[in-house]
């Protein structure tokens, strides 16, 4: 098996918090505007994803289409059970993201048992991708709740939460950069990209009254999706005109 994750390049952050984003927004469009419901659009929304994951493992090699669909998915379905813990069991924001954090770092310390390497550049069998999905999943719901907390519990509004998480993003590439360890980075960065794209999500979709643009779920999730499907087809064709001037891949 090739390895399954795409290398962590700007293309690759950039589609990322816009999937994060349309998660935030799509998850809310499903729930509130078309009237499912948040149990309706997680039950819904999980069989997409499982479907998805099903395409995903199938794959020998990284797909990007089949890889960044199942990230929008992971990142709606995150979404939804965050809010279904906060909103139908009125669970703490407090308790939600300390569960999610523990959920995650066990994960990490079980993948890492039992494989001695986190790295994404290793995703080379079904067990690692198995662990990694799992782990990006736990890196959604914390980040949703995490964000939630920062924005709305703590008052930090959606202004100063894009602020606050870009600066702490910025921070852990600066690291990075000058010798951090980059697996370490790497899931720092993943984590806080979560509450980066949910805090933009609501700052252009919700209403002016609540300190919002007011662009609207349906608008914002157009426009996002619009530029995720226009750089997936560039990196898939990028992919294939690589793959056509060296014989050798």
């Amino acid at each position: 098996m090739l390895n399954k994750v795409p290398e962590a390049t700007a293309i690759f952050w950039v589609i990322k918090i816009l999937s994060t984003t349309v998660g935030e927004t799509g998850a809310d469009y499903l729930a509130v505007h078309v009237g499912l419901g948040a149990s309706l659009t997680a039950i819904f929304m999980t069989g997409l994803l499982i479907a998805t994951l099903l395409l995903q493992f199938s794959r020998r090699a990284y797909i990007p289409w089949i890889y960044w669909l199942t990230v929008v998915l992971v990142s709606i379905v995150g979404t939804q059970l965050t809010d279904l813990l906060t909103d139908k069991l009125e669970i703490s924001l407090y308790i939600s993201t300390a569960a999610f954090a523990c959920a995650l770092a066990a994960t990490f310390a079980v993948w890492y048992g039992a494989e001695r390497t986190l790295s994404i550049h290793s995703i080379v069998t079904t067990k690692r991708e198995l662990f990694y999905w799992i782990a990006i999943l736990f890196t959604f719901a914390l980040g949703t709740a995490a964000g939630d907390l920062a924005t709305e519990a703590l008052g930090l509004g959606f202004q100063l939460g894009v602020v606050a998480f870009g600066v702490l993003i910025v921070a852990v590439t600066a690291t990075y950069y000058i010798g951090g360890h980059p697996v370490l980075t790497f899931w720092l960065a993943y984590i806080l990209t979560r509450p980066l794209g949910a805090s933009l999500g609501d700052l252009l979709s919700q209403a002016r009254e609540y300190g919002g643009i007011g662009l609207g779920t349906i608008q914002t999730s157009i426009v996002f999706l619009t530029v995720i499907v226009g750089l997936v087809a560039w990196v898939t064709f990028e992919g294939e005109g690589a793959r056509r001037a060296d014989p050798a891949q």
